[in-house]
């Protein structure tokens, strides 16, 4: 007998979602398509955006402003961004979150087509989308949990993790074809047209009533109350503290990737390709980490590789002097700087009480995004003084550094933890 043809497609579909326990939730099924088309068009601006400025004044030092210009909000304002986090609807703050960042994109998108962007014009648009991912990159993270519950969060963390690197595979390699062709307008405009994906994967979803949280104290009080929280709680408080050592000075050397395509002599094409490098490791590693459970041992064992990794990763980077070799190099990096970045948002989000979520995920938003603007200066100021390589040498030394802090650490836990099982 033939049988069902549609038997072999139904059991891969059912095998699929098996191994990826969180597309068993029909919300993030949707979360999952519309984010994928959206972060494809994030990715395709950032490519523009950073081209763009080193195309207006080749400057390596102007990547820095207007990186610092997009994070300084993110620094100052996501503490209560994540209190907001705490007392909003979720799904109707995205909703408003997301359709300001599609009007910045058409608006900048316009401004280049018309021929009259500045470079000061590029950092005020980046300083407007930096102000509405304040209370965007808290909300959204925190909203995971709404659609997929505590147990498979670890699973939806990953999965997420996995369509933001996917789309960096897939949006730059299709910007750096469309910059090539049609100019950086096109790559925003395009950006501004993804974010229609994402509003109605947003508005299509079915959520139980969720009322906001009362506002019993006022946003100043709400901010120090997590604070105090997070500081007293060591393990929250030492990894988000290595989080912004990190990303401040190691995660962000991706500024210096058109400085880097231009060494290599390799144009538009060459720096979406360094950055899809980067983006196919990140992939892998988030797929590796969604198809698996991990224990908290495991856990601590994926932060410490990771950073080790992403370590060798860059020091191999900025000693290569071929793109060729510079991009085995940034897929090692994409690799091990995902498996570090990914875990720590896990462990976070598994070890915090709810009512403590969004301002948690609002200061894992600073150390994670907002610690970069200073990072940014300091490796624009070196690349100019000193070349990109000196600079992502500086990157490769505080991951190691980094790594060597948190292999102490572990290695201390480890034997507390041995002590306390052999009393017992």
């Amino acid at each position: 007998m033939l049988g069902d043809p549609d038997a072999t497609p139904v059991r891969g579909v059912r095998r699929v979602l098996a191994g990826f326990p969180a597309l068993h939730h029909r919300n993030f099924r949707l979360f999952m398509v519309g984010q994928g088309v959206s972060l494809i068009g994030f990715w395709m601006q950032s490519v523009a955006q950073g081209w763009l400025v080193y195309r207006l004044h080749e400057n390596a030092l102007h990547l820095g402003f207007v990186s610092f210009a997009g994070y300084l909000p993110i620094l100052c304002l996501s503490p209560l961004g994540g209190v907001l986090a705490d007392r909003l609807p979720r799904r109707a703050t995205l909703v408003v979150t997301q359709t300001l960042l599609m009007l910045l994109a058409a608006g900048l998108g316009t401004l280049v087509a018309l021929g009259i962007v500045t470079v000061p014009l590029v950092v005020c648009f980046a300083a407007g989308v930096g102000l509405v991912s304040a209370l965007d990159v808290p909300a959204r993270q925190s909203f995971l949990v709404e659609m997929v519950g505590p147990e498979d969060l670890p699973n939806a963390i990953a999965l997420n993790s996995s369509i933001f690197n996917g789309a960096r595979v897939i949006g730059p390699a299709i910007a750096g074809t469309v910059v090539a062709v049609r100019g950086e307008a096109a790559c925003f405009f395009l950006n501004a047209a993804s974010y229609v994906a994402v509003l109605v994967a947003l508005l299509r979803m079915r959520l139980p009533p969720q009322r906001a949280a009362p506002a019993t104290e006022r946003l100043g009080a709400g901010f120090v109350d997590g604070l105090r929280y997070v500081w007293r709680t060591a393990a929250l408080r030492n990894l988000l503290l290595l989080l912004g050592v990190v990303c401040g000075l190691g995660v962000q050397y991706m500024i210096l990737m058109p400085v880097v395509a231009r060494g290599y002599d390799a144009g538009a094409a060459g720096y979406g390709l360094l950055l899809t490098a980067g983006g196919v490791g990140s992939v892998l590693s988030s797929l590796e980490l969604a198809a698996r459970r991990y224990s908290r041992v495991q856990h601590r064992q994926n932060l410490l590789i990771g950073l080790v990794l992403f370590a060798f990763a860059l020091s191999g980077l900025a000693l290569s002097r071929r793109i060729e070799v510079g991009l085995v190099f940034q897929l090692l990096a994409g690799f091990g700087m995902v498996r570090y970045l990914a875990t720590t948002n896990t462990l976070l989000q598994l070890l915090v009480e709810e009512r403590y979520r969004g301002r948690m995920m609002g200061l894992h938003t600073v150390m994670f995004l907002g610690t970069q603007p200073f990072g940014g200066l300091v490796l624009g100021a070196l690349a100019r003084r000193y070349g990109a390589a000196t600079a992502v040498c500086v990157s490769a030394v505080v991951a190691a550094g980094a790594a060597g802090w948190l292999g102490v650490r572990l290695r201390r836990l480890a034997l507390r933890e041995r002590a306390a099982v052999s009393i017992s």
